[in-house]
């Protein structure tokens, strides 16, 4: 595996917010993220057919390193939540029936946990991230954010659900509460990024 410095990767992703999160954590790392669009097949969308963050995360990032011909990384996330035995999870984005539409899962999810108390509201985000090279590798991490799912939606910033979890930090703020820079030091996503670094390190030193 080459090193990490100076890496060119394609993201499998065409979320322009989940592409500026990675690219705001990669960049601390020397790699140089492209976009779908940049790398010329923006209109590629792979279907996420897996049962698995992990079957998933797989699918896009290899199909895409096929269609460029060139190192790509994938990321698939959701959000588990205790009382609802791990739902949404993979299919978080398309919680409510439409592919991407956060207000109508937002409103599903509020719906789905009003009547659950205080101290059985735990949940947490999940992200894995698999890096797919030509020469056949396939390196995936894992990182995961504890917290807790909020009563009413709080908070402009973020994505998603951002605005209903509360992360264990923070006093009490949603992701959509605190900053760019304060979500990327525990965000599943990064914790996820800092994992795959660290087993890329672990294969230099090899």
């Amino acid at each position: 595996m080459r090193p990490l410095q100076g890496m060119r990767l394609v993201a499998a992703t065409g979320n322009a917010h989940k592409l500026r999160e990675i690219e705001r954590i990669t960049a601390d790392f020397g790699i140089e993220l492209i976009s779908k669009s940049d790398a010329g097949i923006a209109d590629l969308d792979v279907e996420e057919t897996g049962e698995t963050f992990e079957e998933n995360s797989f699918l896009k990032a290899n199909e895409i390193m096929k269609a460029t011909g060139m190192a790509a990384i994938a990321d698939d996330s959701g959000l588990m939540v205790d009382a609802l035995d791990g739902a949404p999870g993979v299919y978080s984005s398309r919680f409510a029936g439409k592919d991407g539409d956060d207000e109508a899962n937002n409103r599903k999810l509020m719906e789905l946990m009003k009547d659950v108390p205080d101290g059985q509201r735990g949940a947490k985000f999940v992200s894995v991230i698999t890096l797919c090279t030509p020469e056949g590798d396939v390196i995936t991490a894992k990182g995961e954010s504890p917290g807790r799912i909020g009563r009413i939606p709080a908070g402009t910033n973020g994505f998603g659900y951002d605005p209903l979890f509360i992360p264990d930090r923070y006093d009490g703020r949603t992701y959509a509460e605190i900053t760019d820079e304060e979500k990327n030091v525990i965000s599943h996503r990064a914790n996820a990024l800092r994992a795959l670094k660290e087993i890329l390190s672990g294969d230099e030193e090899s």
